[in-house]
């Protein structure tokens, strides 16, 4: 399948922080040894830490038993799952992100440490989001919104499958940020979009993989693959945002559309040139302060029991 003509559908600034990434994240990471992997993931991503706006802080705590950081505020929670594969990532790697959540919304937003592969295969990132969910849920301030990206998403969107039905433990909304949650690799954005910059189809396959360690692959289970759930009613108003060129984009309008036709609220962005992983890029590149913005306000909206007009986030 012939790919994308990405020097027209990629912006300089985009290109910019690929390049930047890329010196930092070469693209053949994924082929090295788990311990090299993230150190040069969380070197990366210091070198885009913006720190933290005024008057903000943060504690870091457990809830439930699962390591979090707390970034204290008023009226609701946002309880965000960082990215990385489920191998990468953690509470360094997402911090500015979620100070400024926190900062825009005013919410109060905690951050999970979940376990990740290989050394903890499925369920455990799962099992994770849920003991903190339920956590969170008991002592900080309701509403709650759950959010997310890339591997994030997937939890995000697990968790409420899980344990979110009809407002269960406070849950009123969730926000996806280009989310793999289990879409045909052998289809639409996989193949289009396989050798897209920052993330490739190959990459994908990758961390579905390790994710499931030496058992089999797993057969159709929420848990594991939002998208292969066979019940998508009850679930609180979604909002799924992709970025264009990504394998992954097809999964952000997929899932929309099946909560929708089960019934509920739901919609799917696609931030047009933009790349997987470009909340990095919301500082420097002015696509990515738009959908950054759009995140925000639909994150507060949320917790305000409102659903964002289309006009105002897309």
């Amino acid at each position: 399948m012939a790919q994308p003509d990405y020097t027209h559908i990629i912006d300089a600034p985009t290109w910019d922080f690929i390049h930047r990434s890329e010196a930092a994240y070469p693209p053949d990471t994924a082929t090295l040894s788990i311990a090299d992997q993230r150190g040069i993931y969380n070197r990366m991503c210091r070198q885009f830490h913006r720190g933290y706006p005024p008057g903000i802080t943060a504690k870091d705590r457990d809830f439930g038993g699962v390591p979090c950081r707390h970034y204290p505020g008023t009226k609701g929670t946002v309880i965000y799952f960082h990215g990385g594969g489920f191998v990468v990532g953690g509470l360094e790697s997402h911090d500015d992100i979620c100070a400024e959540i926190r900062h825009q919304t005013g919410l109060h937003v905690v951050s999970v440490d979940y376990r990740l592969c290989p050394e903890h295969p499925h369920p455990a990132a799962f099992d994770d989001a849920c003991a903190a969910t339920r956590a969170i849920a008991a002592e900080l301030p309701a509403p709650l919104v759950l959010a997310g990206d890339s591997a994030g998403g997937n939890l995000a969107a697990a968790t409420t499958q899980a344990i979110g039905r009809k407002g269960d433990l406070g849950i009123v909304g969730q926000l996806l940020v280009y989310p793999g949650l289990g879409g045909n690799t052998d289809a639409g954005s996989y193949l289009t979009h396989a050798h897209a910059p920052m993330l490739s189809r190959d990459d994908v396959l990758f961390y579905s993989a390790i994710r499931h360690g030496t058992a089999p692959a797993p057969t159709p289970d929420p848990s594991f693959a939002p998208l292969s759930d066979s019940d998508f009613t009850n679930l609180p108003p979604t909002l799924a945002i992709a970025a264009e060129c990504d394998p992954l984009a097809d999964d952000a309008a997929a899932y929309a559309a099946r909560i929708t036709a089960a019934g509920g609220i739901a919609r799917a962005v696609t931030e047009p040139g933009l790349v997987h992983g470009y909340l990095r890029a919301r500082a420097t590149v002015p696509r990515a302060a738009d959908s950054f913005t759009r995140i925000t306000l639909t994150l507060t909206a949320m917790a305000n029991g409102t659903w964002p007009e289309p006009e105002d986030i897309t």
